[in-house]
């Protein structure tokens, strides 16, 4: 094995492929491998009884899926949708399921790699979320970014 691929292995091996999504101020790494697509904005359909942050449901290529607000799951406050409002489509296990579910996104950034080597520890206090929602912090072009645990959220 050459240099080259020797470095190219061990980058791999330290880094995930993420699209970058943004709710408010904060960024957030979605893991790409459970990005199914990104759509533009589409009427959900709301149920009744249905839990606060998953308030419908919406019609994707002819499958229903549950709608989540992940603003209201961490306690933020609710947004108008812009021209850079997205809906993340994506696979997550629940239940020992896979299962598609539409989340908003107020802005997507872009598929890219982030750094494992760079990962911080998540603070216990002065966060808008619970650390259970939260599978590590690290650092994106100088500014701190959420990997969160989509299975505990939606669960």
């Amino acid at each position: 094995m050459s240099r080259d691929q020797v470095q190219d292995a061990t980058h791999s091996a330290d880094a995930i492929q993420v699209v970058m999504i943004g709710l408010g101020d904060e960024k957030f790494a979605l893991d790409a491998g459970a990005v199914r697509e990104i759509i533009d904005p589409i009427p959900a359909t709301k149920v009744a009884g249905a839990k606060s942050f998953v308030p419908g449901v919406i019609n994707v290529r002819g499958n229903v899926i549950p709608y989540a607000d992940l603003r209201i799951r961490f306690g933020m406050p609710a947004a108008q949708e812009t021209v850079d409002t997205r809906i993340v489509v994506l696979e997550v296990c629940i239940d020992n399921d896979p299962v598609l579910v539409g989340v908003t996104a107020d802005k997507v950034y872009e598929v890219t790699e982030i750094s494992k080597v760079d990962v911080q520890q998540t603070p216990r206090v002065g966060m808008h979320w619970k650390p259970d929602y939260i599978r590590f912090i690290t650092k994106w072009r100088e500014e701190f970014v959420i990997v969160p645990n989509m299975e505990r959220i939606l669960n």
